[in-house]
């Protein structure tokens, strides 16, 4: 089994992870996760993402639904998570991910070569209202990331 290493450009906010450190305002001396109403690191069965998605769904998309046998159970989420106009990403390694909250996301695959027209990317977030989108997000989740506005970030996951 072989790594692949795969590059991403995202607009949005890199709020960090557990190992590198939180990039969040509040977080702990030596950047741990501030205090959360949704979250618990220390529960066993934490998932940073899957509970932050969670609260965007039922706070911005009004889905609640946690029956994931209910016949349509997924094509309703689907659906939820594309009205949101954000999602997650992660950065960094499979092992020890740091996140991404994005509003668009790029991913150029290993040993693969994309051509990136910024115009039209710039012109795309600025129609949907990215910005705004993204504050709504971290609204909903208390996140306050040291990024003070949403940038284009070129990082890279190993995985």
């Amino acid at each position: 089994m072989g790594m692949s290493t795969n590059a991403l450009l995202v607009y949005g906010y890199d709020l960090g992870g557990d190992d590198g450190g939180w990039e969040l305002e509040g977080a702990g001396e030596y950047g741990e996760l501030p205090p959360l109403d949704w979250y618990n690191p220390d529960d066993a069965d934490a998932d940073f993402w899957g509970a932050a998605e969670n609260r965007l769904l039922a706070t911005l998309a009004g889905f609640t639904e946690a029956d994931w046998q209910a016949d349509g159970y997924f094509a309703r989420r689907r659906a939820a998570l594309a009205r949101l106009g954000v999602g997650f990403g992660t950065y960094c390694t499979d092992g020890c991910p740091s996140y991404l909250l994005h509003a668009r996301i790029l991913t150029a695959y290993s040993g693969e070569a994309e051509v990136v027209d910024m115009s039209a990317l710039m012109a795309e977030v600025q129609a949907a209202d990215a910005s705004a989108q993204l504050r709504a997000a971290l609204n909903a989740l208390g996140l306050r990331p040291k990024q003070r506005e949403p940038k284009w970030l070129l990082c890279s996951y190993r995985g």
